[in-house]
Order: structure tokens, then C-alpha cells, then sequence
């Protein structure tokens, strides 16, 4: 194309070079985000994901995760001996303690997101005969 003063109009080389990241947005959608929180939730704490609710909150910029669930104890009624907690990941407390961080890793990592805490809340204790395999958030590999 001839531009005014007989020069050529030559297009401008691509700002990045070919194959390397696009200009644009990703965004993964609240549903997702909670869905990933009910996930990872529910495997360190030996629950359903759907007994898992999970709330999202502005802290400072960054995302602040709030988990009300139930958490999977030793059927008391069936235990004849003192019950190892170790076997379990501890007592309840211990194990809500643990799981914050796994949960915080475990959502940030798979999501790309930036989260500043986790919050649990104990809704209640779900007896079951033998412990889940706890502290197996989604994604995280154990060896």
C-alpha cells in the first residue's frame, strides 16, 4: 500500500513471537473455584465433597477461602480399644489444623489464584469404621 510521499506502508512484526502466550484474560468461574475448595476440602477431611460448603471473601485484594464441613472420626461405638488417632492424622483439631494449608495449596496451585488464608469450621463429626486416606488433596502427589 503506497502512503502519501511515495513510501510503503510494511506492517509492524508481531509484538511476541510466534507460539508464545496471547494477549487476553483467563478466568475461572466462582463455581469452579468452589467446586475445587469443596474437592480439596473434602479429601483431607474424609468427607463427601457435597457435605463440603464453601464461601468466598475479599482479604486486601487476594481471595479468602471459608470451608463449613463436617469431619470424618472414629465410630466410637465400635471401638473396643482406645482408637489410635495417629491412624486418622490426629484429633480433630490437629488434623483442621493441617489441612488448612493443603487446602490453600491445593486450590492455589490447580486455580492459578492467589488465596490468603483458609478458614475451617466444623459443622459436625461423620463416625466411620476406618479412616480415609486423609491428607490427600486433590492433585498434591504423595510418595
Amino acid at each position: 500500500m503506497p502512503l502519501p510521499g511515495g513510501g510503503a506502508f510494511v506492517p509492524a512484526p508481531p509484538a511476541r513471537p510466534p507460539g508464545s502466550a496471547h494477549a487476553g484474560l483467563n478466568r475461572v468461574s466462582t463455581q469452579a473455584l468452589t467446586s475445587l475448595a469443596q474437592a480439596a476440602a473434602a479429601a483431607e477431611l474424609g468427607i463427601r465433597p457435597g457435605d463440603v460448603r464453601a464461601d468466598w471473601s475479599d482479604d486486601a485484594g487476594l481471595l479468602a477461602l471459608r470451608i463449613v464441613a463436617p469431619v470424618a472420626i472414629p465410630d466410637l461405638s465400635e471401638a473396643g480399644a482406645p482408637v489410635d488417632l495417629s491412624a486418622w492424622g490426629g484429633s480433630v483439631w490437629e488434623r483442621c489444623a493441617a489441612a488448612k494449608g493443603r487446602i490453600l495449596d491445593s486450590v492455589a496451585r490447580l486455580s492459578g489464584t492467589t488465596l490468603s488464608r483458609v478458614d475451617i469450621r466444623v459443622s459436625g463429626m461423620r463416625a466411620e469404621r476406618r479412616p480415609a486416606v486423609l491428607g490427600r488433596s486433590v492433585g498434591v502427589p504423595h510418595g
